[in-house]
């Protein structure tokens, strides 16, 4: 079995993915070249969601700067040939979640205060096309609703009901290494090639492109999600 590669996601505000944080990321992931790979946050949370700093100054070129960026690195994590695990020893929300459901494998901590779940209508924001299919491809259509529409933040044990961890475990990094190291016994090749014969197709259509760029960055650069973003700053 190769060594393990660990990826720490750690920033300010409970890892916030922002884009030096992503541009980390995604170099960890490349560098990592298919060795077994595990995921964890810093501290007490996975990630927290995206940087609503960030995103509350940019202006619609930076945005679809952002969002590329963002979908870079899912992509990266979603096609990975080797195997993947998320450990989330915390908070998982928004673009924390997602990263998670890029992974093969995912263990949630017993922590009843963690949260985990898919806030973006909450906020206010639509999701890119290629964004939406990978949620698509990993939460059930049963449970889609509920997780997506109602967007709410489950604790441990309704993340796995729904789909959005397949376990959870009180010594959550541990168990995490034992999945990955389960999953890595297996020949690299095979499982790559299986890996990639499994994943749905959820590259954008250019039609899909075309409705990022006219329909969905706009909204993430609108002035109702900036005054959302100011009112969540001010109850903090």
């Amino acid at each position: 079995m190769s060594e393990v590669v660990e990826i720490v996601l750690e920033g300010p505000a409970k890892n916030a993915l922002g884009s030096a944080l992503m541009d980390q990321t995604i170099d960890a992931l490349k560098a990592a070249k298919g060795a077994p790979l595990l995921i964890r946050g810093s501290g007490d949370a996975f990630s927290a969601g995206l940087n609503l700093k960030e995103i509350a100054a940019c202006d619609e070129a930076g945005m679809r700067v952002f969002l590329t960026k963002l979908s870079e690195l899912l992509d990266l994590i979603w096609r990975y040939p080797g195997p993947t695990v998320a450990a989330m020893n915390g908070h998982a929300i928004a673009g924390g979640a997602l990263v998670a459901l890029a992974c093969d494998h995912r263990v949630v901590t017993n922590n009843p205060k963690a949260r985990i779940g898919l806030n973006e209508v909450a906020i206010g924001v639509r999701f890119p096309p290629f964004i939406l299919r990978l949620v698509q491809a990993r939460i059930g259509a049963l449970h889609m609703p509920e997780v997506v529409l109602g967007a709410h933040l489950f604790g441990p044990e309704d993340a796995v009901r729904v789909g959005l961890a397949e376990e959870v475990a009180e010594d959550v990094l541990g168990v995490a290494h034992q999945r990955l190291k389960t999953l890595a016994r297996h020949r690299p090749s095979i499982y790559a090639a299986t890996k990639a014969a499994l994943r749905p197709k959820i590259e954008p259509t250019p039609e899909e492109e075309r409705q990022f760029d006219e329909e969905v960055v706009p909204v993430w650069t609108g002035e109702e999600l900036r005054a959302s973003i100011h009112a969540m700053f001010a109850k903090k």
